[in-house]
């Protein structure tokens, strides 16, 4: 892979792309076996205890809460495989002026993201999560520490995922859209379980690791994540990396050279066309 010395964070932030710094989501966040998933059946949002309404955004799906999809496992690592659609999720960490910075140029871009928060970032950074939103982003949960949730003890686990998803109720109203592990690319039986009983019907893995962590540069960013991603992907990023987000627009234009274009996973999701049905007090919308 072609290595590429990252740009110094002030270069970052006077690029034109724009780009975010200084914290990882941490070694080995990603290192671990694939699992797929079969093609999305229709979906259907998960009746949740959480009354907040959700506020329609740009993004076009305006739950911010899980969404149960019938026919499909508990992780999900892509999408519907027939439609036009990506979804890149970055692990959120890092700098909170160079994550709007990231989240500015998708935007700009016409893209969507989906943002898996810390819940210490989140502590640091309130701000982020109604950022995230205003955007027409999706936000949802990376546990509460980024420890490696799939080897601790049950009730440790369990902390992770319920203190990060009541960072997320306090700051939106809702526990996030979606649950991804710490430290690991799939979750184990026990973390899945757990995640269930916080909220999340579905654990979010990935098909593509962009493996930017390791800070390859902007150009093996590139490379890594449109040499593997087609129509249904789910692409893991991170915040933290001036490399990722000077290689942002490459990868979405390369992306649109291919017919594709970015959304959030809630979107992809949906994009075989199937409307979801709303539970109480909720609401989404398709586009």
């Amino acid at each position: 892979m072609l290595q590429v010395s990252s740009p110094s964070r002030r270069d970052v932030l006077r690029s034109a792309s724009g780009a975010v710094a200084a914290t990882t989501c941490g070694a080995g966040c990603g290192r671990h076996a694939d699992s797929s998933s079969s093609r999305p059946a229709g979906p259907t949002e998960a009746p949740s205890s959480d009354a907040a309404s959700d506020r329609a955004t740009p993004a076009g799906h305006a739950t911010r809460g899980p969404v149960r999809f019938p026919g499909l496992p508990p992780h999900i690592a892509h999408g519907p495989r027939g439609g036009d659609a990506v979804a890149l999720t970055f692990h959120g960490q890092g700098d909170a002026e160079l994550a709007r910075t990231l989240l500015s140029a998708a935007e700009r871009a016409g893209a969507r993201v989906t943002v898996l928060a810390v819940g210490t970032w989140l502590d640091e950074h309130p701000e982020m999560a109604r950022r995230v939103l205003d955007g027409g982003h999706e936000l949802g949960n990376h546990t509460m520490r980024h420890r490696a949730v799939c080897a601790l003890p049950a009730a440790e686990a369990y902390a992770e995922i319920a203190e990060c998803a009541d960072r997320l109720r306090r700051l939106t109203g809702a526990i996030g859209s979606w649950f991804r592990p710490s430290r690991a690319r799939t979750a184990t039986d026990l973390v899945t379980r757990l995640a269930a009983r916080a909220g999340y019907p579905h654990v979010l893995s990935y098909d593509v690791d962009s493996l930017d962590f390791q800070d390859p540069g902007p150009d093996a960013v590139r490379e890594a994540v449109l040499g593997q991603v087609r129509a249904g992907s789910v692409v893991s990023l991170h915040f933290g990396h001036p490399g990722t987000l000077t290689a942002l627009p490459a990868v979405l234009d390369g992306l649109r050279r291919r017919g594709l274009r970015a959304v959030t996973t809630t979107q992809l999701m949906h994009s075989d066309g199937v409307a979801a049905t709303a539970g109480p007090g909720r609401r989404t919308e398709t586009g």
